[in-house]
């Protein structure tokens, strides 16, 4: 067992309380995300035999021994997963995840939009209350909504939504021409003044205060809105139009940073290819833990392992896992981790027994 350091991401849209408090760290700045894994863009770093070196470099050393036959057997030398926290004051980027092949293609292709030949599925764990918007509405219910601005530039988008065509209102939306914008996101802001107290306009509201010249602020209006209660978890497969809206959030991935985004960012936009990727009809689906408090969403890359002092564990199978104590402390076969402090589990570590008063989760391969 080692224990882990590992890479904060200061993005705009985190809270200044969530990760401070949690790490130790001054609230002086926006923390995002908490990063636990290999991915090149922030891997965490071990110290092994006195010299610091980064679990990518020591996966990569010893692959067997590291992650197990299982893992290499699915997934070549890499680890499937990536483990993180994540805190956000504000939305994020309006986004979609490529599936599998789209990822392999666009990889190969060597388009920028895909740094990893891989997909993405992904699933948020609430730690506080957490808000979402995922998948699209029904068509007609978005139409109601849009009506009930009463704009009548947004006729188009009632229409097309009317004709049973999300996808279509969407492109109307997000390609609406540039001199416009503002103007559009004025109107829509005012229209909302009276209907706030639904929460579909009172979060669009909010959206057009942020981003004044983007008509992504209409997502509400189109997407469906989810709220976690703390314990709650939703997994999104490939295509699931989203964006979180705030909250703070254990969140679990295939270890790959594709994404396309195309709204509610300062990040580059490219309304076209995530129209060429988004399915319409994906939904993400709320994953309840099991007797066990094991989050199984059915995807090979990860399952993740909830561990309170009510569900203490002892965990087996030759797997490549990471330990993460998110309150109190835990005891992980003689190793203590207070809130924050992390572990990586080498595949060949392959029993592991969770005590303590505190609680943590545990990221592990899903085959």
């Amino acid at each position: 067992m080692d224990l882990l350091t590992n890479p904060v991401k200061e993005y705009d849209w985190g809270t200044r309380t969530d990760l401070a408090a949690l790490l130790g760290l001054a609230p002086d700045r926006p923390r995002a995300e908490l990063w636990l894994g290999t991915h090149p863009s922030g891997p965490s770093t071990l110290v092994r035999a006195g010299h610091t070196r980064t679990l990518a470099e020591v996966v990569a050393a010893d692959p067997a021994r590291e992650l197990g036959a299982g893992t290499v057997g699915t997934f070549g030398p890499r680890l499937p997963y990536l483990l993180k926290l994540l805190s956000a004051r504000q939305p994020l980027s309006l986004q979609v995840h490529p599936s599998a092949e789209q990822a392999r293609r666009g990889h190969d292709r060597g388009d920028p939009h895909y740094p990893d030949p891989w997909d993405k599925p992904e699933m948020a764990v609430a730690l506080t209350t957490f808000d979402a918007l995922a998948g699209m509405r029904p068509p007609a219910e978005s139409a109601d909504l849009v009506n009930r601005l009463g704009l009548r530039r947004l006729a188009p988008v009632v229409d097309t939504l009317a004709g049973g065509d999300p996808p279509g209102a969407l492109s109307t939306v997000l390609t609406w021409p540039q001199p416009d914008r503002r103007c559009l996101v004025t109107e829509v802001a005012d229209a909302c003044v009276d209907l706030a107290a639904e929460p579909a306009f009172a979060v669009t509201a909010q959206l057009a205060v942020l981003h004044p010249d983007d008509p992504a602020v209409l997502a509400p209006l189109l997407l469906n809105h989810h709220r976690l209660a703390p314990g709650e978890a939703l997994y999104l497969p490939a295509g699931v139009l989203h964006t979180y809206l705030r909250g703070f959030a254990v969140e679990v991935m295939g270890a790959s940073d594709n994404v396309l985004r195309a709204g509610l960012t300062s990040k580059p936009v490219d309304v076209a290819a995530l129209l060429s990727v988004i399915d319409a009809s994906a939904q993400p689906r709320p994953v309840t833990p099991d007797a066990d408090g094991a989050y199984r969403p059915g995807c090979p890359q990860f399952r993740l392992h909830h561990l309170t002092p009510a569900t203490p564990r002892r965990l087996t199978g030759a797997w490549p896992r990471i330990l993460l104590c998110t309150h109190g402390t835990v005891t992980a076969d003689g190793t203590t981790l207070h809130a924050g402090q992390s572990l990586w589990l080498p595949a060949h570590h392959d029993s592991l027994t969770v005590t303590g008063e505190g609680t943590a989760y545990c990221a592990e391969p899903g085959i």
